[in-house]
């Protein structure tokens, strides 16, 4: 038999959401009540705007929840529980994050595919023996003929069963010629960075973010997201 999904009741108090507060080292880190395995931590509510920035758990739940409450209201039924830490990754991938001269570095897919014509961040499989911070040199040399040095990681998103990091890079030269490089078929562009929110980037949720970190600040710890989203073209503010 198959075992029922474990659900979770988002709690609103107003236009805020409830979470329990666990306090680590160096971050605070939220749950939603009831899906933890140790003790339970204090209750605070958050706003839209501070659950967005917030470390939430779990993933998949958060992203559920966002969406909905982002989209025009929280959810007031029962969410399933989904925690895609908590699965052996099928993939690992790393991504390099560069910004140049208030560009960002991607590769732009033009040729209608599944889904359909889109960017992508640099970056690609991390292959055996390697870091994920080896992995996003490589993959940016291979596919853009630059050569980069790692910054610091920013986030960390779980999508279609693979675990990505993603990283703020540092690169120095130019874009090398195309029968050089190994992109599928994409082509490396820089594009402003105001743009990010409404272009049609996978993974989706990190393209609103990226510009506003690039303006605000880079998360410490790392942002923790999952991301279902099939629809690229969208809007997305969750």
């Amino acid at each position: 038999m198959t075992a029922e999904p474990h659900l979770v009741n988002p709690h609103f108090d107003g236009d805020r959401l409830v979470l329990e507060e666990h306090r680590e080292a160096d971050h605070v880190r939220y749950l939603f009540p009831g899906t933890g395995t140790g003790p339970g931590g204090p209750l605070r509510a958050l706003t839209l705007a501070e659950a967005l920035h917030a470390c939430i758990g779990p993933a998949g739940t958060a992203e559920a929840v966002l969406r909905a409450w982002a989209q025009g209201a929280g959810p007031t039924v029962e969410v399933k529980v989904a925690d895609p830490a908590a699965v052996p990754p099928v993939r690992v991938r790393a991504g390099a994050i560069v910004i140049r001269d208030g560009h960002v570095l991607l590769i732009h897919f033009r040729e209608p595919d599944e889904d359909g014509p889109h960017y992508e961040i640099p970056g690609g499989g991390v292959e055996a023996g390697e870091t994920p911070e080896e992995a996003a040199v490589r993959e940016l040399r291979e596919e853009t003929g630059l050569h980069g040095s790692v910054g610091r990681k920013v986030a960390r998103v779980w999508k279609e069963g693979r675990h990505e990091h993603y990283f703020l890079m540092t690169a120095e030269g130019s874009i090398g010629p195309a029968e050089t490089l190994d992109t599928y078929g994409g082509t490396p562009v820089w594009v402003p960075v105001p743009d990010l929110p409404s272009l049609p980037l996978w993974p989706r949720r990190l393209s609103w973010r990226i510009e506003h970190w690039h303006r605000t600040g880079w998360p410490t710890p790392p942002a923790e997201l999952a991301d279902s989203i099939t629809d690229l073209q969208a809007p997305c503010t969750w």
